[in-house]
């Protein structure tokens, strides 16, 4: 089994190396940075299951990382460390989309328990919903890459099962060009960008049963999946 891999940004070296050591100890795997802007290039170029973002950091807050993660990545669990413990802080972590928020001093037992009922209700939600999604009328089973609409039923490629994944977790948001590369392509050049380009053509083409459903380019950034609420 993979093991879970979590960005860790704090900029107090001695807490993020205590961190690191003690989560890696515990089985997770973890990348520790020591400011935003790093821990946004990371999670650019690699894929992690759950982000523990300091608030206050150089170069980059916790905040604007968290909303800038978002925008690549609408699911992907979010644990604030923060020494404010003020109402409005709270409340801006989980406006941004926090999944949980813990105020320092704390124990690492304690963010450890906090980490993994975040994953077992991430594991929980997988398992109630199977891996099925429902794109308007049509229905894109992940597992075993078929998009089935009331008139057809289609085998996509690993390449296109992979592509469409990712717009589908990030249905109505941004998927940026930049990390589906490094996500699917593994490196960000200009053939790996021309694959990509022909793949979404092919996924525009098997989605246009539904015209509620389409891809759409975001000028310089990448794509977004619109589907109905």
């Amino acid at each position: 089994m993979e093991k879970v891999k979590i960005l860790l940004c704090e900029d107090d070296e001695n807490l993020g190396m205590l961190l690191r050591e003690y989560l890696q100890a515990k089985g997770l795997e973890v990348t520790l940075l020591p400011d935003g802007e790093a821990g946004y290039q990371a999670f650019l170029n690699d894929k992690f299951d759950l982000c523990v973002l300091d608030v206050m950091m150089p170069k980059k807050d916790g905040f604007t990382l968290a909303q800038e993660i978002r925008k690549i990545n609408g699911v992907v669990p979010i644990v604030f460390l923060t020494a404010k413990s003020l109402k409005e802080d709270v409340l801006e972590g989980f406006k941004i989309g926090a999944d949980d928020y813990i105020t320092k001093p704390f124990s690492m037992e304690e963010l450890l328990f906090r980490i993994e009922a975040i994953l077992r209700r991430i594991s929980g939600k997988k398992n109630k919903n199977g891996n099925e999604y429902r794109l308007g009328k049509m229905v894109f089973d992940t597992q075993k890459q078929l998009l089935t609409s009331d008139t057809k039923q289609v085998k996509l490629t690993t390449k296109e099962s992979e592509l469409l994944t990712l717009l589908v977790q990030n249905a109505n948001n941004i998927l940026e060009r930049n990390y589906a590369l490094k996500t699917i392509w593994v490196e960000d050049n200009y053939f790996n960008a021309r694959s990509m380009d022909v793949y979404i053509t092919k996924l525009r083409k098997l989605l246009k049963d539904d015209p509620d459903v389409e891809i759409i380019n975001i000028h310089g950034k990448g794509y977004k999946l619109i589907i109905p609420e």
